[in-house]
């Protein structure tokens, strides 16, 4: 399979069979190069409620029919919308067509904001363990260092690791480097960070020091093969 970064937190997964999109914050996300008109997508998998992770998922999901798999009560609100939804929880797994999802952990916080300013609840924050033809992705979502990612790590034979960086919302770059550590993948990519001032990074400075697995400093739209 085809994995690229595209700005913030958002990834792309192109198997033989699907798209998938992880978190597809495009619209109002200046790094990102994908147009939420055209993207393609069978299944779109969020971490979380909040607006920049949640992004373009109903217009993506009504324009293409994907599938959106989510922690359960942003599974419900969704689903309330008309798209069609899949609710899960932490540490839940479910083996769908395009692969198998089990849900972490995240310390973090999850909520969407509506354009009049309404506020819905939606339920854990979470990362995302995606395991397909005995390749594991972890997309780590927004979360601050917590000792069980060591558990997870020793528990799973994690292939590549996404890894947020930026500090203030999440685990900063040091942070960063112990979870890389524990969580033991064999490529560590790091996200969310850049896209606004008070998460600024240099994705370099991190990588060149992870020291478990192999640090990838990807560029938007930078493609690696699993």
């Amino acid at each position: 399979m085809k994995i690229s970064y595209h700005g913030h937190s958002v990834v792309k997964i192109k198997t033989e069979t699907h798209n998938i999109l992880i978190d597809p914050f495009i619209t109002g996300n200046s790094l990102c190069d994908l147009d939420p008109e055209t993207v393609e997508a069978d299944v779109i998998l969020l971490t979380h409620g909040h607006n920049d992770h949640v992004g373009d998922t109903m217009a993506i999901a009504e324009r293409t029919g994907a599938q959106v798999v989510a922690l359960n009560e942003l599974a419900v609100y969704l689903g309330k919308k008309g798209l069609n939804a899949h609710g899960m929880n932490i540490g839940g797994a479910y083996t769908f067509d395009f692969g198998t999802v089990k849900f972490t952990k995240a310390f973090h916080s999850s909520s969407y904001e509506e354009e009049d300013g309404t506020v819905h609840y939606t339920g854990m924050p979470g990362g995302i363990l995606l395991t397909i033809n005995d390749k594991t992705i972890y997309h780590l979502g927004d979360t601050s260092l917590f000792s069980d990612l060591k558990m997870i790590g020793d528990m799973h034979d994690i292939d590549l690791a996404f890894i947020p960086i930026g500090d203030n919302f999440t685990m900063g770059p040091e942070d960063a480097l112990v979870a890389a550590d524990w969580v033991q993948a064999k490529y560590v990519v790091p996200v969310h960070y850049n896209t606004f001032p008070v998460i600024e990074q240099v994705a370099r400075d991190y990588t060149d020091k992870v020291k478990t697995g192999k640090g990838l400093p990807l560029e938007v739209g930078e493609e690696i093969t699993l």
